[in-house]
């Protein structure tokens, strides 16, 4: 049986993922904002093979949010400049359905993917703080299954966009003086629920036809939404059993919705802290905790449950009972930490340090990592991972150094591109514009 190619991609959030990697004397105080810092981490994830980069945006910040949150690039200007200096790696950015319209969206991933020769990505989010809808005069914040069925209208909108124009419309024939073909060039005339658009699109398809949708469905309505219309999803599940309980679920649905199970790449995020040994394992563990004050990490967790204060509640007494709060919120985190908080019967203090600074299952040697990572891909639930480093410092080149090159010698990890897209490089098929698709059919 040939063994599975591990598909990694790489979380850029400025410094890290942990709230307070600003603080560390591995990454530049002003990560967030200092553009020669993403093209350090992009160029040695090119270098290493990676498929993508992925920049995660919000919407809505207050004094309690991440500290590095407060001051950041908006994920597609930022990608525009990193697919200037870049020849492979997939361009992959974060923008919300709820509060941007289609046309716009759709353009400026067209633009992106053709400007990177077909590179880019879409992770598509619904905006899960409520704050958000105090930046937009859209309304209150939609509720959660609200904010899905927009979102199912949006995607079908700016799909739909995407395939204004035919792969050989544009013949630009100076002699003729003909520019395009009309019949060549579909209007999608849209007026749905939601949002209008009646195209096209004024710009044509990449080397990949369509961006990469991604997307990061965990509730029961965020899943069947990835089933439907993600192609890379990610996931943050915690363990292997949670993993494969996804991973089966998920697939299950992709072919419910008329697709293929291998078509669709269900990617957890990996946030591994290593060393040669466990005990310089733990060591960089507790580096990593140290960063970190008791009050930030219950700002941290209230931000899950959109910026609710936790200062009020005893630190050393059994996690409260807040009721629904969270609910419209970043829904599955929060119902996962309340079922773990109830079920190991923890504190408020053990709760905000273990969300703030998780340990994670990919803790150990660069040995025990990428084997734990072998695991997950061979008793599926996963197909590859997407890193998110605690800090994107010494820990990620030390990754990169001795993690990679173990996956490569067991067969694993294949850091030669495949291809010059995104969707080659993640074995995914280029989608059939659907005005070609109607007329074969005619």
């Amino acid at each position: 049986m040939s063994k599975k190619n591990i598909k990694l991609g790489i979380l850029i959030q400025g410094p890290g993922g942990h709230m307070n990697s600003w603080k560390s004397e591995d990454v530049p105080v002003d990560g967030s904002i200092n553009f020669n810092h993403y093209v350090s981490i992009t160029k040695k994830a090119e270098e290493a093979g990676f498929g993508f980069v992925f920049i995660a945006d919000g919407l809505h910040i207050n004094e309690k949010s991440i500290p590095h949150f407060l001051n950041r690039f908006e994920p597609l200007t930022l990608l525009s400049g990193l697919a200037a200096v870049t020849e492979k790696i997939g361009l992959v950015g974060t923008v919300s359905t709820t509060y941007s319209e289609p046309f716009n969206i759709a353009r400026q991933f067209a633009s992106l993917d053709k400007i990177s020769g077909g590179r880019a990505g879409w992770n598509v989010v619904t905006s899960p703080l409520e704050g958000s809808a105090s930046n937009f005069n859209k309304g209150n914040h939609p509720e959660h299954s609200l904010r899905y069925k927009m979102a199912d209208e949006y995607l079908e909108v700016a799909k739909g966009l995407w395939d204004s124009w035919e792969d050989d419309a544009f013949v630009r024939n100076r002699e003729t003086g003909e520019f395009f073909r009309q019949d060549k060039m579909h209007r999608l005339n849209h007026k749905g629920e939601f949002f209008t658009a009646q195209g096209p699109l004024n710009i044509d398809r990449s080397a990949q036809g369509q961006p990469v949708v991604f997307q990061a469905g965990a509730s029961k309505t965020g899943r069947a939404f990835a089933a439907k219309h993600g192609e890379a999803i990610f996931t943050h599940s915690t363990t292997l059993e949670a993993g494969q309980e996804y991973y089966r679920d998920v697939k299950a649905q992709v072919v419910q919705n008329g697709r293929k199970a291998e078509e669709v790449l269900i990617l957890p995020a990996l946030s591994p802290i290593v060393g040669a040994t466990e005990e310089e394992a733990l060591q960089k563990y507790n580096e990593i905790k140290n960063l970190l004050r008791i009050e930030e990490a219950l700002n941290y967790l209230g931000r899950y449950f959109d910026h609710f204060d936790f200062s009020a509640y005893s630190l050393d007494a059994p996690f409260p009972e807040i009721g629904d709060v969270g609910k419209n919120s970043f829904q599955s985190t929060t119902d996962e930490i309340k079922r773990m908080a109830k079920k190991e019967n923890l504190t408020l203090r053990e709760v905000a340090l273990r969300v703030a600074t998780p340990k994670g299952d990919f803790f150990g040697t660069y040995e025990q990592v990428a084997t734990k990572m072998i695991e997950w891909v061979e008793n599926h639930a996963a197909d590859g991972f997407v890193l998110s480093m605690p800090v994107i410092g010494k820990q990620y080149d030390d990754f990169i150094g001795n993690v990679i090159p173990i996956l490569e010698n067991k067969g694993y990890y294949n850091r030669n591109y495949e291809s010059d897209t995104l969707r080659g490089n993640l074995g995914l098929p280029i989608p059939e514009n659907r005005y070609v698709k109607q007329s074969i059919k005619n």
